[in-house]
């Protein structure tokens, strides 16, 4: 009788778990918030398991960047570009594995491994419905956090100075040179032969140095100094930073039609500089562009911290501090 109801006990507990497992393997989970503000709006929820619409893979997250924009979207301040429907979930890089793949999908299998974006704001989540169209494969010998944070970035980057149309000998001065951004688009002017004046931290000037850029300290006299590092004139200048930096271009004599930012739209629209950014470079040939060039070792790319899913809020913290060099990355699938 012992035996027989020891029995029955591993069945009920080998149903209960099966019962577990199958709940897990319905659900994802993923950030959201509820309401603009600071960090601590931010929770991780769970949630169904996406599937996958006509065009669209699933993809199980293994890398997720993080975006000083995103915060911008959930503090409320880009409410008019770009508003929040709540609750809102948030980010935009990914890499991963593809679970699901609608029916009519035919470049991607389950098990492929894949880099991209998305436009849901739904990537900072274990998992994640996608088009097709905003994926690529990801190289082998690309590592998850490297692919998982190249999208922003590096269609931001590649944009800037696609904007300002650098040519070889041209000096162009790049703002928050070391910054996420900023660290790809001085590599980018220097392998089309640029002289390049990176503004940045002192801290920075040795990697400044190290990648064939000339460093200039920001702060007080700036002007004085970018002017004795340029005496022929600024050709081009690229903001990643702030208003400020747009009417120090325009001061120095740089053209409104050489001098872009993706951060001051308004003060753009008052001196006639361009606004080109990720949304004008969002495109599979440009990623896989950008990927080729980290591959080969043209570019660096660096990675300052990774963070599970669930300390998204510290993620935030470290990357407010607007000092990291590199990129900041939520490894979705990970825990502590």
């Amino acid at each position: 009788m012992a035996a027989y109801a020891g029995a029955g006990r591993a069945r009920f507990d080998e149903g209960k778990e099966q019962e577990m497992t199958a709940a897990r393997l319905s659900q994802a989970r993923a950030v959201r918030f509820d309401r603009y503000g600071g960090r601590e709006v931010l929770y991780v929820a769970d949630i169904e398991m996406p599937s996958p619409g006509p065009g669209e893979v699933v993809v199980e997250v293994r890398a997720a960047g993080i975006n000083p924009g995103e915060a911008g979207i959930r503090v409320g301040a880009m409410h008019e570009m770009f508003p929040a429907t709540f609750p809102s979930g948030e980010g935009s890089d990914l890499a991963g594995v593809v679970t699901a793949v609608g029916a009519d999908v035919t470049e991607f299998s389950v098990g492929d491994e894949v880099l991209g974006f998305s436009f849901r704001r739904s990537s900072h989540a274990t998992h994640t419905a996608v088009p097709v169209d905003q994926l690529i494969r990801k190289p082998p010998q690309l590592r998850w956090e490297v692919a998982g944070a190249l999208y922003v970035v590096g269609a931001t980057a590649y944009a800037a100075v696609r904007a300002v149309a650098p040519q070889p000998g041209e000096t162009v001065a790049v703002s928050a040179a070391a910054g996420g951004v900023g660290s790809l688009v001085v590599q980018l002017l220097v392998l089309r032969k640029s002289r390049v004046l990176g503004i940045a931290g002192p801290g920075n000037a040795d990697w400044l140095r190290a990648h064939n850029v000339i460093p200039i300290a920001y702060g007080d006299g700036l002007a004085d100094r970018l002017r004795e590092a340029a005496p022929d004139g600024i050709d081009a200048f690229i903001d990643l930073f702030g208003p400020d930096y747009v009417q120090l271009a325009v001061d120095l004599g740089v053209q409104p039609q050489r001098i872009d930012t993706i951060i001051s739209f308004q003060k753009a629209g008052e001196v006639g500089a361009k606004t080109e950014g990720s949304v004008d470079a969002s495109t599979r040939e440009v990623l896989n562009e950008m990927t080729d060039l980290i591959v080969s070792g043209a570019i660096d790319f660096e990675i300052a911290a990774t963070y599970p899913l669930d300390r998204v809020a510290d993620a935030f913290e470290e990357l407010e501090k607007r000092h990291t060099r590199g990129k900041i990355v939520l490894l979705p699938n990970n825990s502590e």
